[in-house]
């Protein structure tokens, strides 16, 4: 695991004292699952909390390599969450051991809806199995004794939404630190979010919760927030076309992609990532003919003129 420091968690101490994520009463905003080199950028631009993407406990534990690949950061990587897929308390535990000392807390995901993650035991089919998450939150909160130090978990909601607030008590009840709740049932891909059942959540809960699902703006964000009355909301694909829009703009700034340049090769990203990152941030601000061009460059200097050719970056 590289570029790693320890670093104290009195960051994120209050969470878990079940008090709200933001105490002055603003809007906390969560990067979900990506890297190091875009949980740097979008820090810039007002974002509260960042996630790694998912990471599955049982390899993460049993190879190097897994470790070394999967999980990178440095010291103003925080506050920052590790998640987690597990389906087994005591690997997922000794995962926790092991990114305790570079990461403020961990977090379980139950609710993946992809094919292998459910075939693997993992994702949302843990919605379906209370037990198993509780008891991965205890061993985590028995084998991890550094104060400070989160154990959240992400889910679908339930058709009948009485059995997600019954899951969701009981987490609470074990020592779940917050609660973010992706407003669809595992079935569900395209269909409208069901806000009124995060807040549904939301109302029996004295822990934080955090609503996710279909957020591509500012304004969005701010809607959700004020609909469920969630302690937060957290965003992937929005912050994807525009990692500034937690800093209110409507469209990725020019400096913005900038600062993506500068940040992606001071920490070595590799080449696709690097120009996956600049297709998503430009899709608003180029024509079709721009994009066919642009999508084709093969290099990083051929991008690097071709973003000082149009753009003067």
């Amino acid at each position: 695991m590289s570029r790693k420091k320890k670093r104290s968690h009195r960051n994120v101490s209050f969470w878990t004292a079940g008090k709200s994520l933001c105490p002055n009463g603003s809007i906390f905003k969560v990067l979900y699952a990506h890297r190091l080199a875009f949980r740097t950028l979008v820090r810039k631009y007002s974002c509260d909390l960042c996630y790694t993407p998912m990471i599955v406990a049982a390899d993460f534990v049993k190879s190097i390599k897994a470790r070394d690949s999967e999980f990178t950061t440095n010291q103003g990587d925080c506050p920052l969450i590790v998640q987690f897929a597990a389906n087994d308390a005591r690997l997922l535990s000794d995962a926790a051991r092991i990114v305790c000392p570079y990461a403020n807390g961990i977090d379980i995901n139950c609710g993946c809806p992809q094919r292998w993650a459910m075939a693997e035991g993992y994702g949302a089919c843990l919605i379906n199995k209370p037990e198993l998450v509780r008891d991965m939150v205890k061993q985590v909160r028995n084998q991890v004794e550094t104060p400070g130090f989160s154990v959240s978990i992400k889910i679908r909601i339930h058709d009948d939404l009485k059995r997600t607030v019954d899951l969701c008590r009981k987490a609470e009840a074990t020592g779940v630190s917050w609660i973010t709740v992706h407003g669809r049932t595992a079935e569900e891909r395209h269909q409208p979010v069901h806000y009124d059942s995060i807040k549904i959540i939301k109302e029996n809960m004295s822990i934080p919760v955090i609503a996710n699902g279909d957020i591509r703006s500012l304004k969005e964000a701010e809607n959700v927030w004020q609909i469920t009355g969630t302690d937060g909301v957290m965003v992937a694909r929005g912050l994807l076309a525009n990692p500034a829009m937690f800093a209110g703009y409507e469209e990725t700034p020019l400096k913005c992609i900038w600062d993506w340049v500068d940040i992606a090769l001071e920490l070595g990203t590799p080449y696709m990532c690097f120009h996956q990152h600049l297709m998503y941030m430009m899709e608003k601000i180029t024509s079709r003919q721009e994009k066919r061009v642009f999508n084709a460059l093969s290099s990083t200097s051929a991008i690097i003129d071709y973003l000082t050719d149009h753009y003067g970056i």
